[in-house]
């Protein structure tokens, strides 16, 4: 029988940056495989981890909740009775359901759900609560360990907001609130498979019905007299945060490219996001990588790629809004970037990367 963990996590919570700590202190001497779905058309977390010796099989087709009675049950069956694994790793898309991937993981034949948990960004649960609750609500009502990732980085009147709204969406899940760098990965484990006892209720075909009423009955806070998708701006989401550390979100116009759009008819809700893929031959620096990613929108939600640089090596970076992270890694096919958010311009997009 092989075990099941499922990392769930809104775009740029920081899911691979955990389940790249868990390899490290957890699963050494296991045959692990990890399931990825990338919203986006190129995947690029494969070669985050490809040197932790783990196999990858990325799954491209789209954000989770469209695909999963095709792609999704169908790879993961084909992980199992290829590589006959001791545990696998499901990596949604950061704009999918939790409750979608549990409900698909429930069909496929072999396997044991060991945990599932949810990774949240301390310094943005406030404003992804109010701007995106179709994914992220459902994301936090469904784990049964919500995982705060930079604490460090809040005081502690935010975190304890932070953990006002996780309680009021899930009182039952376990919440880790400790920096990560204070804790081995299996203290963290520990708490994840502590936390579940096989699938959550709900999940089954038969009880659709009683589960969408749930559902309705557990995000209470949905406007229904309103669309889904809207910004609020009467509380600031950068309070308790520092200078660096600081969110900006706003609504600026952009001409649609490579669109999709998720109607989730429990609510009536159409939620939008854009996904732009490039691959380039052209070389950065380190600091026209920092300088590009310095001039995206506030629509912009995350930006990631690996590009090459001017002296034979390779860029990683890894973009949510206010928070940076460029680093040096090893070397891709060619040059990726991705970018998603709301109404993405790709001839903007273009020109900041200087793009042909």
């Amino acid at each position: 029988m092989t075990k099941v963990d499922v990392i769930s996590g809104f775009l740029g919570a920081g899911k691979t940056t955990l389940i790249s700590k868990l390899i490290k202190d957890v699963f050494h001497g296991q045959k692990v495989v990890l399931v990825e779905n990338e919203f986006g058309e190129i995947g690029i977390d494969g070669g985050f981890l490809k040197d932790s010796g783990i196999e990858i099989r990325e799954i491209n087709s789209g954000c989770i909740c469209c695909t999963l009675k095709g792609d999704f049950e169908k790879s993961l069956q084909q992980v199992i009775d290829t590589y006959h694994p001791d545990r696998i790793i499901i990596e949604p898309s950061g704009v999918g359901k939790l409750s979608d991937i549990l409900r698909a993981v429930k069909t496929v034949s072999g396997v044991e759900l060991d945990s599932y948990s949810t990774v949240v960004d301390a310094a943005r649960c406030k404003v992804y609560h109010r701007n995106f609750k179709e994914f992220f609500d459902d994301q936090i009502a469904t784990a049964s360990c919500v995982i705060l990732s930079k604490t460090q980085n809040v005081d502690e009147a935010k975190l304890a907001a932070d953990t006002e709204i996780i309680r009021e969406l899930n009182p039952d899940a376990r919440v880790i609130t400790t920096p990560w760098d204070e804790l081995s990965g299996q203290a963290i484990f520990d708490a994840m498979t502590g936390a579940s006892s096989g699938f959550p209720a709900g999940l089954g075909e038969d009880d659709d019905d009683d589960e969408d009423e749930e559902h309705e009955e557990h995000e209470h806070h949905h406007d229904h007299d309103e669309p889904e998708h809207h910004h609020e701006h009467e509380a600031d989401p950068n309070e308790g945060l520092s200078e660096g550390n600081r969110i900006h979100l706003g609504e600026e116009e952009h001409e649609h490219h490579h669109h999709h759009h998720h109607h989730h008819g429990e609510h009536d809700a159409d939620e939008v996001f854009d996904s732009i893929g490039i691959e380039t031959i052209n070389h950065y620096s380190e600091e026209e990588i920092r300088t590009a990613l310095s001039k995206l929108g506030d629509n912009i939600v995350r930006a990631k790629g690996i590009v090459p640089d001017h002296q034979n090596g390779w860029i990683f970076f890894d973009f949510v809004p206010g928070d940076i992270d460029v680093r040096k890694g090893s070397p891709a096919y060619t040059g990726l970037i991705t970018i998603i958010g709301e109404h993405v311009d790709l001839k903007q997009i273009k020109e900041i990367f200087q793009v042909k």
